[in-house]
Formats: structure tokens, C-alpha cells, sequence
């Protein structure tokens, strides 16, 4: 076995992050996945060259594409249309993130597809959704997922201004939501033997990275501010410098359970009874003053003897601040599965990051590294039963 979708046959016409992302997941997990390009290739090829790499090398294209075999085929052609047909015709999944407009104009769209192969599970991500006046606008992540859903404003201090987003954070997203969704389909399509469209937007998958806020302010009416370091009421749930500079999270969202062994751990049990600091209540109140406090304890120790101390106590939660380098040095990313090795064309494997779930009874196994534009245009058309000829 080389994965739980061993046997399920993919076709993905995604561009850039989202579309390919769900792809590349279903990948990991066992499918054979065709991805079809233009001739001119997916534009995320080029994210190379916007990072400033030298050579042909482009990290998040690798991510997101490993394992899958491309063909070049001209969708605006009727040729290619009909060889894009003849794949759909075997293949249990079709995804895309292509705008429904565009994909209507070459029809594409799922009731066209639908109508030839009513088993087909369509997986479709958009920007905004599938109606509305918004339905056919163009979206990347940045737009819909993070300005217009809300993170960018709920992460902005006051009198600050919004903190970008780090590259493909939604459409990640969006793709483990539709990776997951396409499956809940085939069992559908298990029980009922007919296909159905799937779909999800980058705007809903904002809408509920922030649903703890969101839902508050629907059933409530409540908005939750952002937490300020200097005051936070809970000293359990703020950040914090080690006296060798590098940061650390405090993680205890339960006042009675997590504040007791912090008072422990700096050495301050008297804290228990001061009055200052004795209720959730009166913390809010003196927060200022114990923060500070609890600064000028954290500079005496470098952040290693600080981890040795709250090991000692098993009821207070934290986690350093960590950098790319540190993650990466961090033996509990590795021993979580953190990583995985891809086979590459010399025989080599390059290190890379796994996608987020294991199968422990039909385990993945990784394949290769993303396909050269077209390296299996002739291949894939064979299997047609067709000869290989110029590319539609």
C-alpha cells in the first residue's frame, strides 16, 4: 500500500497554491493524481524566481506538487477539451481553484462535467463562493482569506498597521478543507453511486480560522480585543523573554489549574495569598505590576533553564517562540512526523514538510518530487489507449 487512496484516480486543474495544495495532499495519501497545465506551465513555477533562487528551483511549487504526474494540454482548444474529457472519464476526482467564469467559458464547469461522467467527485475552491456578486472575482489568499475575513484587522494592534500574511497560509488551509471534503464525497459516492459538486472559498476559510471571534460576536454581540502584552489580565496566557533574549509562550488558559504552579515556578508561592494577585479578578486589575514582575524573574535565567524548571511542574503549559532554524533543530518536530524524504530523479531524497495526518494501518509513502512541466504528457495520453501526438 503506498497510502489510503491507493487505486483513486485524481485530475486537478489548479494554478498557483490552493487548488494544487489540495492535490498535493491527495498525493501524499495514495492517488494518482494527473495534473494538467497550460503550455506556458503552472505560473507557481516561477515562485523561484520571486524568492530571489537562483536556477530552476522553487520550494513552494516542490510542496505543493510532489508526486503528481503533469501533462500540458490546452484547455482553450476543442482538442484539448475533448483529451481533458477523456482523463475525467476514468478519474474519480476533479479539482480546480480556476475561476467558475473561466470555467464555464470552456466547459469545464460541473454540470458540463457532470452530465459525461455523473460518478465524478468535483472538488472546487473559489475566492468568495459560488454566488453573489463577488462569486467570479479574482482572489488569492491575501485578498479573501486574510484581509476581507477578518484576520488581518483582528491581529493589528491598535495605532498599528496590519501584519502581512506569510505565503499561502489560506490556501493551505483551503486545501486540507477540500482534501478532506473530496474524501467525505467518495464515501458518499460509496453509498449512493453518484458524484456530487465540493466546494469551498477562500473567504469561508477565513470566515472560520476565526470563528472563536466571529461566533462570539453573533451570539454575543461581543467583540474580543486584541491581547496587549504589557496588561494581559490572565499572566498564564501572555509571552515572555528569557534572560539570553529568546521568547517563550505561557500557556495557561485556566487561572485556578495553571497559576499556582507558575507562582512555583518563579518562586513566588506567596503570590497565592497577596491580595494583588490572589483571584483572576484582582490579577486583571494589577496586571501591569505583575508582568513586569514576572519580566525582571524571566531575565535571570537563559530560556534552557527556564525549560528545566517548568518541567518540573507538569501543570503549566508553554512553548518557545521558535524560529525556522529552531524548528527545524527541534528533535520533537522530527519525532512528530514533521518531515518527510522524496525520492528526487538522481535517486536522492530531499528533505521536506509532510502534510498534516498519518495513516498508521495503509501508510503514504512519497513518490517523487514535482513533475517537470509535461514530463508525462505522452505517458498519461498512452494510458488513453491514444498515441502520442502533438498536445492539444
Amino acid at each position: 500500500m503506498t497510502g489510503p487512496l491507493e487505486g483513486v484516480k485524481v485530475v486537478e486543474l489548479g494554478v498557483w497554491v490552493a487548488g494544487p495544495a489540495a492535490g498535493g495532499i491527495l498525493a501524499d495519501w495514495g492517488a494518482d493524481v494527473i495534473k494538467i497545465e497550460p503550455p506556458t506551465g503552472d505560473p507557481a513555477r516561477t515562485f523561484g524566481r520571486m524568492l530571489g533562487l537562483d536556477g530552476k528551483l522553487s520550494p513552494p511549487f516542490e510542496m505543493d506538487n510532489r508526486g503528481k504526474r503533469s501533462v500540458v494540454i490546452d484547455v482553450t482548444t476543442e482538442e484539448g477539451r475533448g483529451t481533458v474529457f477523456e482523463l475525467l472519464g476514468g478519474a474519480d476526482i476533479f479539482l480546480t481553484n480556476v475561476r467558475p467564469g473561466a470555467l464555464r467559458r470552456v466547459g469545464l464547469d460541473f454540470p458540463a462535467v457532470a452530465r459525461r461522467n455523473p460518478r465524478l467527485v468535483y472538488g472546487l475552491i473559489t475566492g468568495y463562493g459560488e454566488t453573489g456578486h463577488d462569486a467570479d472575482r479574482a482572489a488569492y489568499d491575501v485578498a479573501a482569506f486574510w484581509a476581507r475575513a477578518g484576520l488581518a484587522h483582528l491581529l493589528t494592534r491598535p495605532g498599528d498597521t496590519p501584519p502581512f500574511q506569510r505565503g499561502g497560509m489560506g490556501d493551505h488551509m483551503a486545501g486540507m478543507t477540500l482534501a478532506g471534503a473530496v474524501c467525505a464525497a467518495l464515501v458518499a459516492r460509496a453509498r449512493t453511486g453518484t458524484g456530487q459538486l465540493v466546494s469551498t472559498s477562500l473567504y469561508r476559510q477565513g470566515a472560520y480560522t476565526v470563528s472563536f471571534d466571529l461566533n462570539t460576536f453573533l451570539l454575543a454581540g461581543h467583540t474580543i480585543a486584541i491581547g496587549q502584552r504589557e496588561t494581559m489580565g490572565n499572566p498564564c496566557m501572555n509571552n515572555y523573554v528569557a534572560g539570553d533574549g529568546r521568547r517563550f509562550w505561557i500557556v495557561g488558559l485556566q487561572a485556578g489549574r495553571h497559576w499556582p504552579p507558575l507562582c512555583r515556578a518563579v518562586g513566588r508561592p506567596e503570590w497565592l495569598t497577596d491580595p494583588r494577585f490572589a483571584t483572576p479578578r484582582s490579577r486583571v486589575a494589577h496586571a501591569r505590576d505583575l508582568i513586569a514582575e514576572l519580566d525582571e524573574i524571566f531575565a535571570t535565567k537563559p530560556l534552557d533553564a527556564w525549560a528545566e524548571v517548568f518541567a518540573a511542574e507538569p501543570e503549566l503549559f508553554w512553548a518557545p517562540i521558535n524560529s525556522l532554524e529552531d524548528v527545524v533543530a527541534d528533535e520533537q518536530f522530527h519525532a512528530a512526523g514533521g518531515i518527510v524524504y522524496v525520492p528526487d530523479e538522481t535517486g536522492s531524497e530531499v528533505m521536506m514538510v509532510a502534510s498534516p495526518a498519518d495513516f498508521h494501518g495503509t501508510p503514504v509513502q512519497m513518490r517523487s518530487t514535482a513533475p517537470r512541466l509535461g514530463e508525462h504528457t505522452e505517458e498519461v495520453l498512452a494510458e488513453l489507449g491514444r498515441h502520442a501526438r502533438e498536445r492539444g
